[in-house]
């Protein structure tokens, strides 16, 4: 059986995560005591097969979903005027449509992608991205919701949820190539 000390171990990685989501931070917090809340209740329920940590992000990811929900039904989203213009990226691309500046590689990306820089990084990148923007990349890339349930939490179109990643693919794109070989070579 799981010992409480071992599962209040794991808060600053479940609050690291939930506020690389939420990015708010009694938000956060608030999500991360709902877990360890449910997880102290349900600790008979663990059977092992996975490890302490992805049981407890699998119950995160619930409960993040779940934020965004009530988040969603309070109407806390900027307008669509307060998003990136398109335009924005224009200076990014040649005539031809390709990468004016190629990003510089990654030396090993599976290590960089696990490594505490590229999440300081990432959560850095997303935080200049206008809220709505990064909330659908999120829910998206990160969480692994569906196009039609993202817009169903959110009130937005398919064809609006896919502009909205189209532009936090580009913010972060160029947000890493800028920022990404600053921290490396911290």
């Amino acid at each position: 059986m799981i010992e409480d000390r071992d599962i209040e171990a794991e808060r600053p990685y479940l609050f690291r995560y939930a506020l690389a989501q939420l990015r708010e931070k009694d938000a956060a917090d608030e999500a991360v005591q709902e877990t360890l809340l449910a997880a102290l209740e349900s600790r008979a329920s663990f059977s092992g097969k996975s490890t302490l940590r992805t049981w407890l992000t699998s119950i995160l990811r619930f409960k993040l979903i779940d934020a965004l929900r009530r988040k969603g039904k309070e109407k806390l989203f900027e307008s669509l005027e307060d998003e990136a213009d398109d335009s924005d990226f224009d200076g990014l691309f040649s005539r031809d449509g390709h990468w004016r500046e190629p990003v510089k590689a990654w030396s090993g990306p599976e290590q960089s992608l696990v490594s505490r820089q590229f999440w300081e990084v990432f959560e850095q990148c997303s935080e200049v991205m206008p809220r709505r923007t990064a909330m659908v990349f999120v829910m998206r890339e990160v969480m692994g919701m569906e196009i039609a349930e993202i817009c169903k939490n959110l009130e937005i179109t398919a064809t609006n949820c896919s502009v909205l990643l189209y532009r936090a693919r580009m913010s972060l794109r160029e947000c890493f190539s800028i920022r990404w070989s600053r921290e490396a070579s911290v």
